[in-house]
Formats: structure tokens, C-alpha cells, sequence
């Protein structure tokens, strides 16, 4: 016998599982209660102490909301025997209430297990291969959050047939309106291992679109942080997006699992040392984001030191300590064969200086201590011999005097940039100051490393970088320097790599990152995008990405799909039409069109009075069309998409390749139907016999 859904009103056991929830948000709201009574008045040594637990607790009674729209469980699992967890000690074939958080009773007894407990994963990983020690694996439906149905899958029936859930499937495919949504009643085995892979090691996920990547990186921060909370709450966690559209589409996936103190931030982000208000065209931008400009800039930070051509002398009291050149030499050329940050090395030298003082002073006699060595280092002269042999620097005037200096540059370049490529990266009128200069993206970078190469860049716990693909080798080394002492998930997709500096392979992209040992994940099997539109997209794959995987989807549903071609005077107006046919259905609508066209898509659709929204503000009931940038879209699903004129989109990137890449990305947006509509030609990868285009639908009358 295959699983059942019931959803039957009178169902017995139905209305026991809504019983158990009621108990269980009656319980929730007990415990937020409890959290919102405590008095911490008697319990601290000073306000410090209050402020901070006072803190943790407005922390603990947020995570203790009970989110209405949110199910507090979605499933349970009966055990044939026990599983050995304190929880459950001495219990015989024990179920549990597998949902978002953690929820017990008013004795401690569990009435919802956290997902990220051990005991739940079994709710993830067994099969009727290995049922894990599980006799029923029980899946509930939710409408309008009131539960509704529920569905058995018998683990240890032979009787039972592997089948894919209805509710599962239903779950997969509901529409999406609102920003991104947790998947964490819908992990797959294969997606449950990524997430639940240890915090030691890093983790790249190659991950075709479809196939939860984003959803799988948000969701091992979430698991990260419950199996080693207090490692995390000192070191810290970051998700780093591409764009801040995307962010703010992915902002509500962790606190809707209880998770509220984990920082999300671009790349720009992390490196703002200087306003950016400059752009570098793609070979400029290339060239600065090469690898190979860490050592320029290494060279040019060392180009300020000089060996000491005169002796120290430092006076005190009445007698006179000197420290010859030779010394002086070989102690700086210790500190720079040691490699250690330019500033510390600094910081180090007048110390240095000073004990070469303090053993003459030992070899007269005397008995220096520590406060002797460190006056001997504040000492005008030694103050002297630093300034001028090692003086200060300042990383933003550093990249300034490298990119408005040809002699400068050449000097430190020389060997490793091609004059062309010197010449390429020089400003064509230098600044007159680090504020006047239009500074761009990739100085950024340049400035950021050169920040690192002076003093160390603090290192977090664990750090999630997102449509990773996309950035330069320098990028990489800014990412990468933010997580040198912890771990990394790194998530992208070769295939959307949309710049022209896209790394080709994970394993160069780890290297620049300083994670080289890290394992690549490949996913493939996509849930979101319809199988025919998947099927559509991966003629592009032998052009843009001829390594990879074609990704398969498991929807049942095949999705609405269409071409249609149009005379260009039409193209608006077939565009305007297409939008309408998605917005008489449910769910939410991205027009997704080059950057070009978007003046006039917009003006057109405000004309028809139809309500625009821009890339990751929130949809709602009603205003559910988005208008995209084809550069935004990138990371974000609508349930049907509108591809206007594909041509344009490809013509809108410096070259063939990154445009394709492009046209990839914005055709596998869609998570329910499709529809192209374009008046030029379509690329020749999709316009072949076996991507042959429809037939054009005829226009509704008085269609926008």
C-alpha cells in the first residue's frame, strides 16, 4: 500500500495532531511568558552584566514568537525502539514532533523537536532501504496555517511502495508570494547532508538553478549555529550576497528559524574603506581583480622600507648607548624575512631596537627590567630610525599613488603586469586625494587587501558566500580573509557566472578563497524550476558551461511554457499581454528584461496601471509584479517569469559568453511557467530545430 494523505474534518486522528498543536502553541506562548517574567534585578554584579543578559533575554523572548502563517511542526516520526538521546531515555518506540524550534511543557517534556536535533534527521535521510529504526514518518498540510491534513509513510511495510509525497510535492510547488521562504520541511537527503556536514571543514555546493543551494547554505548556518552556538556567538557568522535586492530576499529565511543575530553583506560591503562613485570598464576591471595584484601591492607596501644607513644612538642619564647600522640592518631584515603584517612588523622594530640597547647595557653592569626596554623604545632616537626606515602606511594612498603613478606602478609591477596591462589600469587623470578620487568596485578590493597586508583582518566563525561564481580572484582573497580562521559554504553555479573575470572551475575559486581542501557538492536535482523550461534553459549549457551537469527536476507538474514571436513594433504591447495572462493566475510575477528595455517596460506598465515593484521588495495579494533588471535577477524565483527579447539581454554583456550566461539565469528564474516574448532573433543555441519556436499566440483584445 502506497502513503495516504487525509484531510478529512471528522478524521479521529486528524483532529488529535490539531490537538497536539494547540498544546504545543499554548506551550510555546508558556515558555515566552516564562522568558518575559524573569527578573534580573538580584542576579548581576554590575550594569554591564544586566545589559548583556538583559539582552540575551529580549533575544531568547523574540525567538519565542509564535508565527502565525508559520506551522509549528510539520511532521513526526515514530520509533520503533528508543533512539539513545537523553531526551528519550527508557522509552520504548517514543515519537516526536519534528518542526522549527524547540517546544516542551511545563514538566520539560518535549512537545516539538528542533529539526536540527539529532533525533530528527532521520525525518530527512530514511528510506524503506534504511528506515533508520523509524516505523512511521508522518508529513502534515497546512492552509492558511490551520492543519488540514497529514500523510503516513510506513517505513517497514514491504508493502509500501517508494513514492514521491503529495505533500511534499504540494509543499515544493506552492506559489510563492512574499520574500524567500526556509525549505526545512522540505530537505532532501542529499541537501540534509550538506547542511549537516561538521563546522571544521568548508563546503562548496555546485548548484544548478532549482536546486535549493541558497536554501541549503541559509539552512547549515541555522544548523551550525544549534550545534555550536557559543563557538559562533564569539566569532561570528556572515552571509554574503551578491546584490542587496537579494538580500533582502533571502533577510526573513533565518529568523523565521529562530535565528536572529546572523549579519548579511555584500562584498561591497565588507571592503567599503572609500566612497564608491567610479566605474572600470571590464579589462581594467579584470586586471585589478587578478590575482596577481596581491603581490603588486605586496611589493608596493614593502617599497617603503629602507635598511638603516646610520647607527642609533640613544642617550640616558648620563650615559650613551649606540647600536651600529649593521645591527640596525640585520634586525629589519629579520622582521621582513618573517613575512608578518607590515604594521605589526612596525610595531615590533623600536622593541627590537630597544633589547639590542639593553644587552649593552647588561654587558656594563647593569639590570635592566621590562619598563627600562620600553622607555629605551619610546626614545626619540629609536622613534627616529623607525620613522625613517619603516614609516607609516596608509592602504587608500598606497592604491592612489599606484593607479595615478606610471613609474610608481611599473617599479612594483614590473615582472608581473604587462606594460599593456599596467597602462590598462592607470587613471587617465590621477587624483588629487583619496576623497576626490572616483574611486571603483575593484579599487575597493585593491585598498582592502593592501588594509590586510598592514595589519590582519579580523576572522569569523563561519562564513556563507552566495552566486559565488561571480567574483574576481581579489574578491575571492577579501571573502577569504574574513574566514582564515573559520569555515566557509561557498554556493554558485558555473553556468551563471555573469561577469567577465567568472571563475571556470571551484577548485581555482577555493584556491583564491584559501580553502583549497574544501569538498565539492554537486546538486542537480532541481525542485523549483518545471521541467520542460529546465530543459529549455540547458541548451545553453555546451556554450557556457560544457562541464556541467544537466539538471533534472523532480516537479510532476511539466509548468506553462511558451516562445512567441513578435514584430518589433509589437514587442511592448505582447510583453504588457503575457504579464497579464500570469497575473490572472496565483502566485507571484517577474518581468525580467535587459537594462535597456526597462525605461520602457516600466512607463508602459504604469500607463496600463498595472503596480511595479523593484527586485526584493515584498509582494503581496495586491501587487505581485516585479520589474527586473536582467543584472538583479540573479538568485531570485518568481512563480511565472516574462522573458522580454532575450537578444537584448545577451547584447547587453561585454561579450558572447557572459551574455549567454546571462540569458541562462534569467530563464530559470521561474518556478511554475515561462514565457518568452522577443521581436530579434533568438540565440542560435535556442532557436535550433530541436528548440524550434512556437507558433505567437494571438494578443487578447485591448491587451495592455
Amino acid at each position: 500500500m502506497p502513503s495516504h494523505a487525509h484531510d478529512l474534518s471528522d478524521d479521529e486522528p486528524l483532529q488529535r495532531e490539531r490537538a497536539h498543536l494547540a498544546a504545543s502553541r499554548a506551550a510555546l506562548r508558556a515558555m515566552r511568558a516564562d522568558a518575559e517574567s524573569l527578573n534580573i534585578a538580584d542576579v548581576t554584579a554590575n550594569w554591564v552584566n544586566a545589559e548583556v543578559l538583559q539582552g540575551e533575554i529580549e533575544a531568547r523572548i523574540k525567538a519565542l514568537a509564535d508565527l502565525s502563517h508559520t506551522p509549528l511542526f510539520f511532521g513526526r516520526l515514530d520509533y520503533l525502539h528508543a533512539p539513545g538521546l537523553d531526551l528519550a531515555e527508557g522509552a520504548d518506540g517514543e515519537n516526536f514532533y519534528i518542526g522549527r524550534r524547540h517546544v516542551h511543557d511545563a514538566d520539560g517534556d518535549p512537545m516539538v523537536i528542533d529539526w536540527r536535533a539529532p533525533v530528527s534527521q532521520p525525518f530527512y535521510r530514511a528510506s524503506k532501504k534504511d528506515p533508520m529504526d523509524l516505523r512511521l514518518r508522518r508529513r502534515f498540510g497546512y492552509t492558511s496555517g490551520e492543519l488540514t491534513a497529514y500523510e503516513d509513510e510506513h517505513l517497514t511495510d514491504p508493502a509500501e511502495l517508494e513514492r514521491t509525497s503529495r505533500l511534499l510535492q504540494s509543499e515544493i510547488e506552492r506559489p510563492r508570494v512574499g520574500p524567500m521562504r526556509d525549505i526545512v520541511a522540505t530537505i532532501q537527503p542529499e541537501q540534509d547532508e550538506i547542511v549537516r556536514a561538521g563546522i571544521a571543514g568548508s563546503v562548496c555546493v555546485q548548484g544548478a538553478p532549482g536546486t535549493g543551494k541558497t536554501a541549503v547554505g541559509l539552512h547549515r548556518v541555522a544548523y551550525l549555529l544549534y550545534a555550536h552556538r557559543e563557538r559562533l556567538a564569539r566569532a561570528g557568522t556572515l552571509v554574503i550576497g551578491p546584490n542587496r535586492s537579494f538580500l533582502q530576499y533571502i533577510e526573513q529565511v533565518l529568523p523565521a528559524l529562530g535565528e536572529l543575530e546572523v549579519k548579511q553583506a555584500t562584498v561591497d560591503d565588507l571592503v567599503a574603506h572609500v566612497e564608491v562613485r567610479g566605474t572600470d570598464d571590464a579589462a581594467a576591471a579584470t586586471i585589478k581583480g587578478d590575482a596577481r595584484m596581491a603581490e603588486v601591492l605586496r611589493r608596493a607596501v614593502r617599497s617603503h622600507i629602507t635598511l638603516p644607513q646610520e647607527p642609533c644612538m640613544v642617550v640616558r642619564g648620563s650615559r650613551r648607548w649606540r647600536v651600529p647600522a649593521y645591527e640596525l640592518q640585520e634586525i629589519v631584515e629579520e622582521l621582513m624575512a618573517r613575512d608578518i603584517r607590515y604594521g605589526a612588523a612596525r610595531e615590533a622594530l623600536p622593541q627590537r631596537i630597544a633589547h639590542a640597547v639593553l644587552v649593552r647595557m647588561e654587558q656594563a653592569g647593569e639590570a635592566p627590567d621590562d619598563r627600562v626596554q620600553n622607555a629605551v623604545a619610546r626614545n626619540a632616537a629609536v622613534k627616529a630610525v623607525v620613522k625613517e626606515v619603516w614609516p607609516p602606511v596608509d592602504p587608500a594612498k598606497l592604491v592612489l599613488r599606484l593607479l595615478g603613478d606610471a613609474d610608481f606602478l611599473a617599479e612594483q609591477a614590473d615582472g608581473i603586469l604587462s606594460p599593456e596591462e599596467q597602462k590598462t589600469i592607470l587613471w587617465t587623470k590621477p587624483a588629487r586625494s583619496v576623497k576626490s578620487a572616483k574611486w571603483s568596485a575593484a579599487d575597493a578590493v585593491l585598498i582592502d587587501e593592501a588594509t590586510d597586508l598592514v595589519e590582519r583582518t579580523h576572522s569569523l566563525g563561519h562564513v556563507v558566500l552566495d552566486e559565488a561564481q561571480d567574483l574576481s580572484p581579489m574578491q575571492y582573497r577579501a571573502v577569504g580573509r574574513r574566514c582564515t580562521t573559520g569555515s566557509a559554504t561557498i554556493l554558485g553555479d558555473i553556468a551563471q557566472g555573469t561577469t567577465p573575470w567568472a571563475t571556470d572551475t571551484w577548485e581555482e575559486a577555493l584556491a583564491h578563497l584559501g580553502k583549497p581542501g574544501a569538498a565539492v557538492e554537486e546538486l542537480t536535482q532541481g525542485f523549483r524550476v518545471p521541467r520542460e523550461v529546465i530543459a529549455y534553459a540547458s541548451r545553453l549549457l555546451p556554450a557556457i558551461a560544457p562541464d556541467l551537469t544537466e539538471a533534472t527536476s523532480i516537479r510532476e507538474s511539466a509548468g506553462d511554457f511558451a516562445v512567441r514571436r513578435v514584430e518589433a513594433a509589437e514587442l511592448t504591447a505582447a510583453t504588457l499581454a503575457a504579464c497579464d495572462e500570469a497575473l490572472a493566475k496565483e502566485g507571484s510575477i517577474g518581468l525580467i528584461a535587459a537594462e535597456v528595455r526597462i525605461p520602457e517596460l516600466r512607463a508602459a506598465l504604469e500607463a496600463a496601471g498595472v503596480t511595479v515593484l523593484a527586485p526584493g521588495e515584498e509582494t503581496s495579494a495586491g501587487s505581485r509584479l516585479t520589474l527586473v533588471p536582467a543584472t538583479l535577477a540573479k538568485g531570485l524565483e518568481y512563480d511565472y517569469v516574462v522573458l522580454d527579447e532575450p537578444a537584448a539581454v545577451v547584447d547587453g554583456e561585454p561579450d558572447e559568453r557572459t551574455g549567454l550566461r546571462r540569458l541562462y539565469v534569467c530563464l530559470t528564474r521561474p518556478v511554475s511557467g515561462l514565457t518568452v516574448v522577443h521581436a530579434a532573433p533568438l540565440p542560435e543555441q535556442l532557436a535550433t530545430e530541436q528548440g524550434a519556436e512556437r507558433l505567437p499566440e494571438p494578443l487578447a483584445d485591448g491587451a495592455a
